[in-house]
């Protein structure tokens, strides 16, 4: 098989891959039937998501050199079992800390190795399309709700929360582990026929940083704030959308499921379709827009009343779709400003800030709720002025990334 037909079998692997692990995207709709079966309260379960999302960064530095010696292939495969394997402990819990244990650090280390080898090796085999490629392999991730939520509603309600545990961990070691062997390690500093890489005028001072050079550069603490501010408001929704629309529209668990569904539907098509935009007109052009589109549907979520489901779930499509846009955008980014040859564990740095911001949108929702009787109102009004700094960020990024280059210059 030539590589061309090659890098699109592995992209085509890739993406069934990711769609198991966005399968935790999916959480809400157990947090609801968790917080009745045992008694435990909304911030403590909600935990559960933050604890997985907090600890698969680690596990992306990790895997990130794991795949450098030992290629995707069986990191990924390792990655499953991991994954799986901790959703399925987690049907025996009888506790919130095993809960943590099991689903949170288990399943939050397994999805951090299969990420991290899916995205780098996935952007390696495209250097031509950065952003699309980012765009569809995150967005595999981003649309395990879509098909997930739903059917794992139905499953809880038919049998139980703990069983609907056991038959999703079974499934993912299954697709994973499977899928697992048809990926095949992208070539070194691999170019595709008849694509000549465009001259970047600071490619010289960009170009293959290691994890210690992009720590050291300024620009990485800049966009590493512009992603954990990007992802908080995403991450605040996604994670508790199916318990903030019953609280807010007073609907019920089916229809809740319905309105994840359609924000994991708005999540992945914006990592594709501002990847797409990112390649023709620049990220640091789309970026702006993102976050301006951000912080006004967190301030619009403020108004939705009872009842109004379709505004609350046109605000949150539009959270969701911002927030697909930031982690599609963002591998891209990090591969154009560091390089591509340490993508992975540098990604995987930077995707602390999806981390941060993991923690911070839930647990913001939870507390807040608990301590306002219900209310949401602060918590989106913090996100929302999160994403308006994120904007800030964007231009002085530019700024700082020109005064760069003009030095650079200066000393040739």
């Amino acid at each position: 098989m030539n590589i061309k037909k090659k890098r699109l079998f592995v992209l085509a692997a890739t993406i069934v891959i990711n769609l198991c692990i966005g399968s935790g995207y999916a959480w809400s709709v157990f947090a609801g039937p968790l917080v009745k079966e045992f008694g435990w309260t909304a911030a403590a379960t909600a935990l559960t998501f933050t604890v997985a999302n907090s600890v698969s960064p680690v596990m992306m530095i990790t895997g990130g050199k794991l795949q450098d010696k030992f290629g995707p292939r069986w990191v990924i495969f390792a990655g499953g079992i991991l994954y799986g394997g901790g959703i399925y402990l987690s049907s025996m819990t009888t506790s919130v800390t095993w809960l943590y244990a099991t689903y949170g650090i288990t399943g939050g280390f397994g999805m951090g190795l299969v990420y991290s080898s899916t995205i780098a090796n996935a952007v390696k085999f495209f250097p031509e399309k950065r952003g699309l490629v980012s765009g569809l392999v995150t967005g595999g991730y981003g649309f395990g709700p879509v098909i997930f939520a739903p059917i794992l509603q139905r499953i809880i309600a038919a049998s139980g929360v703990l069983f609907t545990f056991k038959v999703l961990g079974l499934l993912n070691i299954l697709v994973i582990t499977f899928g697992s062997q048809f990926i095949a390690t992208a070539p070194a500093n691999y170019i595709p026929e008849g694509w000549t890489p465009p001259q970047s005028k600071t490619s010289s001072i960009s170009s293959d940083k290691t994890w210690l050079q992009m720590i050291s550069d300024p620009v990485f603490y800049l966009l590493f704030l512009m992603l954990t501010f990007g992802a908080t408001s995403g991450l605040m929704i996604i994670s508790q959308a199916s318990t903030i629309a019953q609280d807010m529209v007073l609907v019920n668990a089916g229809t809740a499921a319905i309105a994840v569904s359609m924000v994991a539907i708005a999540n992945t098509s914006g990592r594709i379709i501002w990847g797409v935009i990112s390649d023709k007109f620049g990220r640091y052009n789309v970026l702006p827009v993102m976050y301006v589109l951000s912080a006004s549907m967190m301030f619009l979520l403020t108004t939705v009343k009872e009842g109004q489901l379709l505004l609350f779930t046109a605000c949150a499509m539009t959270i969701g779709f911002c927030f697909g846009g930031f982690m599609g955008v963002f591998p891209a980014l990090t591969a154009d400003s560091f390089g591509t040859k340490n993508n992975g564990i540098n990604y995987g740095i930077m995707f602390i800030g999806f981390a941060l911001g993991g923690y911070i949108g839930p647990m913001l929702a939870a507390n807040i709720k608990a301590a306002n009787n219900g209310d949401y109102t602060k918590a989106f009004l913090i996100a929302s002025l999160l994403s308006v700094i994120g904007i800030l960020l964007t231009f002085a990024v530019r700024i700082l990334k020109k005064r760069i280059t003009l030095q650079f210059k200066q000393a040739m």
